[in-house]
Order: C-alpha cells, then sequence, then structure tokens
C-alpha cells in the first residue's frame, strides 16, 4: 500500500479514519514506498520525494466525489442532467435524504481532502530534510493550502455550517466537533487560497503540458477570485481577475481572440492529450492503475450504450443524460451545442465505438429512441472520448475508467467571472473591460459579440460554456431563493418520454448532514460556534 499519511493516526474529520477508506490504493502517481516500510519521518528526504508529496492530492482523494456525487448534485440538481438511475436520482426530484450513500461518499472524499492537506501543512516542516529546497517546501505547503481551499469551498456551498478543521490529529481522541459559521468557513478558504498564492510557484502554461499539471499562485488568485465573486466582493473579484489575465499566463484553448490559443476548438479541451492544456486553472490529473478509485469514470457515466452502440469500455453506460430543458439551451450555431451534447445524427469521426462484437472508428449518433442514456434523446459529449484507442485516449483499466482530466476551473470561466465582477450586482454592463472577457468566450464559441450584456445573458454564458462541469448548482445558489427556485420549477425534468416538474424549497440548497456522521457527532445538528483562527 502506498498512501501519505501513516494509516495509524490519520483520521478523517469526524472520527473516520482516512486508512480505512483509502487502505486500498496503491498511488503509482507519488510513486511512494509504503508508510509501512518506512515512517514519515525517514521519507522528506529530496527535492523529488517532496515534490510528489503533494500528487495524490490531485486524483486519489477526489474519486468518491467526483465518481457520482458531484454530477447527481451539481448537474441532476441544477437540471441539466436526467437520470433516473436509484443511486443518483435524488436531486432530481429533491428528495435527497441524510441516509443517501452517494452523499455520504462524497462527503467522505471531501474530507479525506481536508486531512491529507492537513497532514502536510502540521508536518512538512517538522519532517523534512534540511538539505531540501525552501522553494520546493513552500510549493508543496501552498498546494496542500489550496486543496484544503477548494475541499472547504465545496463543503460550505453544499452543506453550509461545517466544522473547520485545521489539525485532525487534535480531534482523534474526540470527534465530537462543533460546526461553525459560513462566515467563519469562508474565512478561512480566503485564507488558505492567499497563503496559496505567497508559497505557489509563478508559471506560465505553455504547450508542454506535463509542466501545467499543478497550481500555481496564477490558479489560487484565479479560484480566489470565484471565491469573492460568491461573497459579492466585487471589486477584489474584479483585481484578482484583472491579475491573471494580464499575467497572461491563461490562454482560451481556440478561438481568435487575443486571450486565445489559435489552431485549437473547443471540442479539443475535452480530448485526452490535450490534459493540461494552456487554459486549464486546476484539473483534477487522473491516473489509472490497478486499483479501484485512480481513474476517471465519465466516460462510462456520460456515453451511449445502447446494447449494440457502445462508447463505453464498462459493460454499461449512460448513467447520466442530458435534460430535456438543456437540449434547448444552444442555438445552431454555437460551436459548443456538439462538444457538449451528442444529438441524434451529430458524427464524431474520431471516436472509437463498439458497434454490436467489432470495433469502428468513428461514431453517427443513433436515432432518440437508441441512444439510451435514460431515456434522454441524446446524450453527454463532455469527458466521453470513447473506447480506448492508444494515445488518442489514454489508458483505461479494469473498471473502464480513463485517464482525462475533470476542469475544477478553466480560463474561460476566469474571463466569466471578470465581466460578471465589473458588472457589480448591476442588471447589464457596457463597459469595454467586461465585453472583451466576455465576448473573447463567445468568439471561441463561434457567436457575434455583444456591445452590451445584461446578468441574465451573462448567467445563461456561464450556462453554456460550463455545463456538465459542475457549475450550474452553485450559480443557482447565489441567485435570490425565489428566482432560483422559479428558475428549477420551470424546467422539464422528466425524459423524453414523459415530463416532470419539481419545485425545490428554500432548504433543498443545502445538504443534509449525512446520518452516519451525525450518529457519531450530534454536534452536527447544534448551533454553529464561531471559529477562534490564530
Amino acid at each position: 500500500m502506498k498512501t501519505i499519511f501513516r494509516n495509524n493516526i490519520i483520521k478523517y474529520s469526524l472520527g473516520i479514519l482516512l486508512a480505512g477508506t483509502f487502505n486500498s490504493c496503491r498511488d503509482e502517481f507519488t510513486n511512494r514506498p509504503s508508510e509501512d516500510s518506512i515512517s514519515a519521518e525517514s521519507y522528506y528526504k529530496t527535492n523529488d520525494q517532496v515534490r510528489t508529496s503533494t500528487d495524490a492530492l490531485y486524483y486519489k482523494t477526489w474519486f468518491q466525489f467526483n465518481n457520482k456525487f458531484f454530477y447527481a448534485l451539481t448537474e441532476v440538481g441544477s437540471g441539466n442532467m436526467y437520470t433516473n438511475s436509484s443511486d443518483v436520482n435524488a436531486m432530481r426530484t429533491f428528495s435527497i435524504t441524510p441516509a443517501d450513500p452517494e452523499m455520504y461518499a462524497g462527503w467522505q472524499s471531501l474530507w479525506a481532502n481536508v486531512a491529507q492537506a492537513n497532514y502536510l501543512i502540521n508536518n512538512l516542516q517538522t519532517r523534512v530534510d534540511p538539505s531540501v529546497s525552501k522553494t520546493v517546501i513552500n510549493n508543496a505547503l501552498g498546494e496542500a493550502h489550496f486543496m484544503r481551499a477548494t475541499a472547504y469551498f465545496y463543503l460550505v456551498r453544499i452543506w453550509g455550517n461545517v466544522p473547520i478543521i485545521e489539525d485532525n490529529l487534535k480531534h482523534v481522541a474526540d470527534s465530537q466537533i462543533n460546526t461553525n459559521p459560513v462566515t467563519d468557513v469562508y474565512e478561512l478558504i480566503k485564507r488558505d487560497y492567499t497563503k496559496a498564492g505567497e508559497l505557489l510557484d509563478s508559471k506560465m502554461r505553455s504547450s508542454a503540458y506535463a509542466a501545467n499539471a499543478k497550481v500555481s499562485k496564477g490558479s489560487a488568485k484565479a479560484m480566489l477570485a470565484k471565491v469573492y465573486l460568491y461573497n459579492k466582493d466585487y471589486v477584489k473579484a474584479r483585481q484578482l481577475a484583472e491579475e491573471v489575465i494580464n499575467s497572461g499566463e491563461f490562454k482560451l484553448l481556440g478561438g481568435t481572440s487575443v486571450y486565445s490559443v489559435s489552431g485549437k476548438t473547443f471540442a479539443d479541451l475535452f480530448k485526452y492529450p490535450n490534459n493540461n492544456n494552456e487554459e486549464s486553472i486546476f484539473a483534477l490529473q487522473w491516473k489509472a492503475d490497478a486499483q479501484y478509485g485512480s481513474a476517471n469514470n465519465c466516460n462510462t457515466q456520460f456515453g451511449i450504450s445502447n446494447g449494440t452502440i457502445s462508447t463505453s469500455n464498462a459493460s454499461y453506460g449512460g448513467v447520466f443524460g442530458p435534460s430535456q430543458d438543456i437540449l434547448k439551451l444552444y442555438g445552431t450555431n454555437d460551436v459548443r451545442r456538439n462538444a457538449t451534447i451528442m444529438y441524434p445524427g451529430n458524427t464524431y469521426p474520431d471516436m472509437k465505438v463498439k458497434n454490436g462484437s467489432t470495433f469502428q472508428m468513428g461514431l453517427t449518433v443513433p436515432s432518440a429512441d437508441q441512444i439510451g442514456g435514460q431515456g434522454s434523446g441524446a446524450a453527454i459529449k463532455k469527458y466521453c472520448i470513447g473506447i480506448v484507442n492508444g494515445n488518442e485516449t489514454g489508458p483505461v483499466d479494469g473498471w473502464g475508467m480513463m485517464n482525462n482530466n475533470t476542469y475544477i476551473m478553466r480560463y474561460a470561466e476566469l474571463l466569466l467571472i471578470h465581466a460578471e465582477a465589473v458588472m457589480a450586482g448591476g442588471a447589464s454592463t457596457s463597459d469595454p473591460a467586461a465585453l472583451t472577457s466576455l465576448n473573447a468566450v463567445r468568439n471561441r464559441a463561434g457567436l457575434s459579440p455583444l456591445s452590451t450584456v445584461t446578468f441574465n445573458e451573462l448567467f445563461a454564458e456561464r450556462r453554456k460554456e460550463l455545463a456538465f462541469e459542475g457549475d450550474y448548482w452553485f450559480d443557482l445558489g447565489r441567485l435570490p431563493r425565489t428566482q432560483a427556485m422559479s428558475i428549477i420549477s420551470a424546467q422539464n425534468r422528466g425524459n423524453m418520454w414523459g415530463a416532470e416538474y419539481y419545485t425545490p424549497s428554500e432548504n433543498d440548497f443545502t445538504l443534509p448532514y449525512p446520518a452516519n456522521d451525525v450518529a457519531k457527532n450530534p454536534k452536527l445538528l447544534e448551533a454553529p460556534v464561531p471559529y477562534q483562527f490564530n
């Protein structure tokens, strides 16, 4: 077994052993010897060992969050995706309960990220060999602060008040932990992203994609700009976004604007050879190996699998499909349309598929009733790359999972954040700064520039650009509740054979704490307690 931590001491918060969840992992991405045979004190001897000490934070700890729960919440819940699969269907009907196993898996996964980041933050400097470069140590600590902030950014937006845990070892003997207010959790997030920005290396993203895999000062500033946007601190959101934009670190993959890398397209963002491209601000770095939970399951979850035509490397596929509501979102001249959704008749010549018992290059999407995908009448194209095909797709593991990255943030989103920050809560803007950023995204999508933009238009642009990437639920969550409820209640949340409509309550925008952990820590249900920051 290879793991970042010594299994006999590191716990999840709320009394869940980290080793219990990841005990089976063989972490080839970190390429570390077993902690069962060496002590942590004897490990951090070289620059390379310290550099690789953060590698698992980019994939292993995120798997149970990303595998099903992330999409069940953010995409099914928001009305972008449809599913009738019982394990991931609850948010479509707003019937999720504290006993939901996928919610619990996602909750555990996020706390695993917190625990692993905490270990490095609290122990690396005391265990590292004096010969290791201070710059290398600082960068690893910056990555840990970045990952803890990102985990908490999800936790606070999903559950609201949650416990702030900066040192898991303080809670080994007593897992009874109060939650802390949302405002305090955001304070921790801001501090962590700020600290990450101070410690991380500066980068300039280039066509040497392997060098782009890890986060940078620019990544931390970009994520912090998003946090400030959520907090409606438009001045700081704009300032940080402009710092990143002006640095030139990131570019749009495709388009003809000053922000673009020419010769690429929007569809190229989701192809395996373009992992860690110039647009990637932060992406999960999957690594197929012999162990479950190391690679990306989206190709299976999203693809076509109708018994004859299959884009899946597994024996099943199409757990999630596009909603009836999102099928109408894109204009036919928007290049994102067919790169996001596989409509009947679409052709994808670079996808290898299974046709009966044989394999073929090229997919022509079958008729609506033959696609599968829960009866959506279409399938999801983003993150669906087809049957394993050498360097075009990368490897596949024994569960049909692959190594294509999962974006947490792209430069296109930062440009849209900048435009919204310039709008500063207004109903519309004609400010050239906002329009330059917005129109760069529209240019890549093949759309004409706008000379003025309303908030609703910008909000819709975010949905089109970021569909199936886990943002729309959180975007709806930052609208006034009555407005968000009205948008959702108007969505057809059924399949192609029958319309269904559901209206969430105000309470549905934060999830219940998992029953498993409430039983261990009843303080989760008590009033939050202000956190005492050092």
